[in-house]
């Protein structure tokens, strides 16, 4: 039997390379990746509450001179009663709801509309964490309102 010669030694540390990167790429996959876009663990009652808020856009809140916009304009929900919120927007002028500052939930995400709330349409958001979120609407920045959550008593 001859010795090994150096392409005999190449090849098998090629086929090493190439096994160690297969076994990287399988880890990486198959437990890394899931566990880094997995949500977190919530509570089912906090993820199907017992009621909904419904704040309600209403009509000529587009007026700056009008002072009720967002009804109501301060809400206070509560984890597992609340905390789905509804926006409708019952007004004839497309609105937004964006936060004053960049607010992202854990669950549920980025808040904020993807775009316009057009007239009698919707947007929703599930908080799941105890917080406060002020927001507004971007074309029309006189129209204000506050959310915050809280944990249920009981």
């Amino acid at each position: 039997m001859s010795a090994p010669t150096s392409s005999h030694a190449y090849g098998i540390g090629v086929i090493a390379i190439i096994v160690a990167l297969s076994a990287s790429v399988v880890f990486y996959t198959s437990y890394y990746l899931p566990e880094s876009l997995a949500k977190p663990s919530v509570d089912e009652h906090v993820l199907h509450p017992v009621e909904e808020m419904i704040i309600d856009m209403i009509p000529g809140s587009a007026n700056p001179e009008q002072q009720d916009n967002f009804v109501p304009k301060l809400v206070n929900v509560q984890l597992s009663i609340d905390n789905h919120v509804i926006w409708t927007n019952s007004d004839e002028t497309p609105h937004t709801v964006t936060p004053d500052h960049r607010h992202e939930d854990s669950y549920s995400g980025d808040f904020g509309s993807p775009g316009v709330v057009k007239p009698g349409e919707t947007y929703e958001f599930l908080f799941t964490e105890e917080q406060e979120v002020a927001y507004h609407c971007s074309p029309h920045p006189w129209m204000t309102g506050t959310v915050t959550v809280t944990k249920a008593r009981f």
